[in-house]
């Protein structure tokens, strides 16, 4: 080889290995520090960058892009002297690549036992019931403490969350059964609610059951007795327009007798004291119906005055033989023995007064008869 070649080799190679060391491409998103004689000199940004070769050198190459950071699970003593496991998860992003990288030796490091201090500062003011439930107070209170502090080492944490609380087994079994147990009395006020609902409603069902049903009633006995009212009134004025006299009435009062007892409750029937008048009324009628289609054809024996008295003592006897016997019956039987020895008498008294009056009245021979 030519002596001259090696040297130019040479030089060639020194001054593309000057290039390249001058030469500095940095990626997006992407922060070098450089260093010359090993002080900090600037922060190389993304692009085309060029250094002194051999006086600046890379220090450190930082990503600025927002990281996640999940730490392991720390222990953590709650108010009430339990242990619990808690895992956290930080959100942070790198805002000064200088002090990031001079301000602290190592700031992942010094972020986890930051994160441990301030959650053993929070949790230690709180019981477990309270720590389970204010995950959000505990988050936002971690995020001022550790933003405060990596401050100075620029690194913005922009959030912290922390991923689960681990009670222990017992703890946890404990929690369950308290669960199970709210559930159960959640349950059981349901279900005497819904009882309680169900049971005002038959309630109030049967109210209105009842009360519509007395209300029907009342109607249909208001309508009764307006009909029954009706009738009483038709038949009195029918007694007035028709001038019904005493007798009569007398008559329909021995009608309407037996009607008195017809009942299966009654044991016991006493007989007025109108029957006897009623009676005689009766028998006074036929006498003086006879006396009134002759009169003055009586013979001085008075037999007329006789009939009328024999068909009152007959009818006063027929009560008076009757009455043991209807003290000692039943009802019905008292009201029907009754009617019919009511019935008998009558018939007996028309019967006696048609016959004085045939007896008064001349025959064909023209001889009044015996």
């Amino acid at each position: 080889m030519d002596p001259v070649v090696i040297p130019i080799l040479v030089a060639a190679l020194v001054v593309v290995f000057l290039v390249a060391s001058t030469v500095r491409i940095v990626p997006q998103a992407r922060r070098y520090n450089i260093e010359r004689f090993g002080r900090y000199r600037r922060t190389l940004q993304p692009g085309l960058n060029f250094v002194l070769p051999v006086a600046d050198r890379i220090n450190t190459k930082l990503d600025v892009r927002e990281q996640v950071y999940s730490s392991d699970p720390k222990p953590v003593i709650t108010e009430d002297n339990l242990v619990v496991n808690i895992d956290t998860v930080l959100y942070y992003q790198i805002t000064d690549p200088r002090a990031a990288a001079y301000e602290v030796a190592d700031y992942l490091q010094a972020i986890d036992q930051l994160t441990v201090t301030t959650l053993r500062n929070v949790i230690g003011s709180m019981d477990l019931e309270e720590t389970l439930t204010s995950r959000e107070e505990i988050n936002t209170r971690l995020r001022t403490v550790l933003d405060d502090a990596t401050g100075k080492w620029g690194i913005r944490v922009n959030r912290v969350e922390i991923k689960a609380i681990d009670p222990p087994h017992t703890i946890k079994e404990a929690m369950e059964k308290q669960m199970r147990a709210e559930r159960d009395k959640r349950a059981a006020i349901l279900h005497a609610e819904g009882e309680r609902q169900a049971k005002i409603l038959t309630a109030e069902g049967t109210k209105q059951k009842d009360i519509l049903e007395a209300q029907g009633t009342q109607q249909a006995m208001i309508l009764r007795a307006d009909g029954e009212a009706k009738a009483v009134e038709r038949v009195f004025q029918a007694v007035h327009r028709n001038n019904a006299d005493a007798k009569v009435l007398a008559y329909k009062y021995l009608e309407t007798l037996p009607h008195l007892a017809r009942s299966d409750n009654n044991t016991f029937w006493v007989i007025p004291g109108e029957l006897t008048e009623a009676i005689r009324t009766v028998t006074s009628a036929f006498g003086d119906q006879s006396g009134a289609a002759r009169p003055g054809e009586g013979g001085a024996d008075g037999s007329d005055g006789g009939s009328a008295a024999a068909l009152e003592a007959g009818g006063q006897l027929s009560l008076d033989s009757a009455a043991p016997d209807v003290a000692s019956l039943d009802s019905a039987k008292a009201a029907d023995e009754v009617a019919e020895q009511a019935a008998a008498a009558v018939n007996d008294a028309k019967a006696e007064a048609e016959a004085a009056r045939t007896n008064r009245v001349p025959g064909r021979d023209g001889a009044v008869g015996a």
